[in-house]
Formats: structure tokens, sequence, C-alpha cells
């Protein structure tokens, strides 16, 4: 088994560390601790380790699952890779990705089995149905798609998500939804591990609560799903942080609270990027969530050139749209806070405005 380099992981490794500012970064801005109690009792391990009975069901009514239809995981990152390890195997080792997505979601199929990607088309990046229809083989597992999409901020019709659905479905494949901001929008389609028993959901309490300190998502499913996944999450973290669940459990509770917080700041920040993209004539599919897919000014080669000038001569991190698979593009993170946003975007302005 081999796998790719990380390679937004790796930009940010060479630059963010230095940098002064980052819109890069996907997610909200990140909660104060003095919102909760830090304290759980005791260091030990979750008992039993695929997390608490009881918040497990609690997390099940969200997708009209059981307990034991829900995995609670160290963030999203490993609840996709214990579900592409289940859902894969056998006579079963083909993925079907829409794409452009998080490296992960393409990465980790590929090195498990084999994928074939459909790649949305810009500048509205439209899923063609008809498209993840063709790339289905006899031996497809999973259909893997992230709603919103993440760098572009696409979020698929609900027709289109039940389309994909259908699909899988009809494969004896499941639909793999990454829903990580899904909670962002201001009226959330239905998950999809509530449209039945070809249905996986994974999500974390990183992009939307501006948790992602605490590390804590989960998998949500068919018991059989859940189950395999169970057993490989015994060889790899063994359980979710004491901590994490710790503070998830309080974080569920305020949840209405921190979403209303996060949705408006959001929506201030988007109103501040829309602005910058219209004065500098660029371009972008008006994005759900807190990442823009922008078009790259006309005075640079390609989107890796502008943002490395723009981090070396600024201290502003942006993440260049090759590491998506497009050169003419870069994304944008406005979730941090507004101050720090404008500070950012004055100073990406002065690049584009020293280039013209």
């Amino acid at each position: 088994m081999q796998i790719d380099p990380f390679g937004l992981e790796r930009w940010f490794a060479e630059y963010e560390h230095e940098a002064d500012l980052m819109l890069a970064e996907s997610g909200i801005r990140s909660l104060s601790t003095d919102r909760f109690d830090l304290d759980p009792g005791r260091f030990d391990y979750v008992i039993p380790t695929n997390g608490d009975p009881e918040f497990r069901a609690e997390i099940g009514e969200r997708y009209g699952r059981s307990a034991d239809e829900v995995l609670f995981t160290v963030g999203t990152q490993e609840a996709n890779l214990l579900a592409f390890f289940a859902a894969m195997g056998g006579d079963r080792n083909h993925a079907v990705v829409v794409t452009p997505t998080y490296q992960a979601l393409h990465a980790v199929p590929n090195a498990v089995g084999e994928v074939s990607r459909v790649w949305l088309s810009p500048p509205e990046w439209e899923l063609d149905v008809d498209a993840v229809a063709d790339a289905i083989r006899e031996d497809t597992a999973v259909i893997v798609v992230n709603n919103p999409n993440n760098p572009t901020g696409r979020y698929h019709s609900r027709e289109t998500i039940e389309a994909l659905y259908d699909l899988a479905a009809d494969a004896g494949a499941y639909l793999l939804c990454d829903e990580i901001y899904r909670l962002l929008a201001d009226d959330p389609l239905e998950p999809v591990a509530s449209m039945g028993d070809h249905g996986l959901s994974t999500t974390s309490l990183t992009k939307a609560h501006g948790l992602a300190g605490i590390r804590f998502g989960w998998l949500a499913g068919p018991e059989d799903v859940i189950e395999e996944a169970w057993r490989w999450k015994d060889y790899t973290t063994i359980s979710p942080s004491i901590v994490g669940q710790h503070v998830a459990r309080q974080a569920i509770e305020q949840e209405d609270e921190i979403l209303t917080e996060n949705r408006a700041l959001a929506d201030r920040n988007r109103d501040r990027v829309r602005a910058f993209i219209d004065e500098h004539e660029l371009d972008w599919h008006d994005p759900v969530g807190v990442n823009g897919f922008v078009t790259v000014p006309d005075e640079f080669e390609d989107a890796t050139e502008f943002c490395r000038t723009v981090v070396e001569e600024e201290s502003v991190v942006l993440a260049p749209g090759e590491l998506f698979g497009y050169h003419s593009y870069f994304r944008i993170g406005f979730g941090l806070s507004t101050d720090e946003l404008d500070d950012g975007l004055e100073r990406v302005a002065r690049v584009i405005e020293r280039a013209q």
C-alpha cells in the first residue's frame, strides 16, 4: 500500500508557522476554552472504545439511527479513513470520487484500491450525475462526495445527492458524504446517512463549530459498516479522546447558540471577500461554508506563483489551486475573525496592485 504526499499539508508546513495570517484555513474561528468545563475527571480511555453509548445514541438520532450505527472518531479524517477500510475490500475495491475535493477523499481509497474521479465543471462547479453513473463499475464499493464542497464551496442540491444515493443503491455500493461543512448552511440538507442503508455520513466538530483542537468526529451508517470500521479503529486510535468527548457533549448542548454565532460570522466575512473579488475583477462561485475557490489575477502565471508571492511579500497564506487540480484558482478561507480577514485582504490587495 502506498499513498501520495498530502500536498496541502506540506504547503502549510512550509509557510504557516512563520506567516502572520492564515487565509487558507478551511474552518470557522476557534472557540475559547473558557466556554467549556475541561475536566473529564480521569484521563482514561473512552469505554467502550467506539464512544459513550448514550452520547452515540444522541448523535444517532440526527440520522434516524441507533447508537450501534455511530462510531466516534478522532476527527473527520479518521472517520473517512475507517469508512474506506470498512467499505472497500475483496471483490469491491473501486471508488468513484467527485473532485476537486480534500485530498484524503481520493488518496486514501486510491491507496486501498482504485479510484475513478469525476470532475466538477467550473465556473459553477456543477456535478454531472450521468458522469458518475458512467464511472461506476461492477467492483465499485463507494461513491464519494463532500457537501458543501471543499475547495469550491458548491452546495450540491438535494436532487443531486438523492440521485447519487440512488446510483449507489442500484450498484450495491455506498454513498459516502463528508458533511463537515453541512451545518454552516442556513438550511442544511438532510444527512446522507439518514437516506437509507446505502448512506454513510462523516463529520466532526472542527469546521462548523470551531473546535478543531478537540479532534472529535464520527461516522454514521449501517451497523455492519460501523462494526467493521470499529474493528479497524482498534488498530488506529483505539478510542476517541476522553477530553474531546467531554467537550463535545457540552458543545452539542450549546449547538444552536454556537452555530448561530458561526453562521453570522461566515455571512459577514463572505460579504467582505465578495467585495474584494468584485473590486479586483476576480471570480468565484458564491460559496456555502467558509471556503472559496477564486480565479488567479491575470498578472500571475498560475496559482502557485500568486500564492507564493503573497506569502513571501505579505506573510499571508493562501492555498494554490494546483493542490486541488486547478492551476488558475486559489482557495481562500474566510472563517477567521473579521479583523484578521480585513488585514489579510488588504495585504493580498497590495500584491495584486503592485503587479498591475
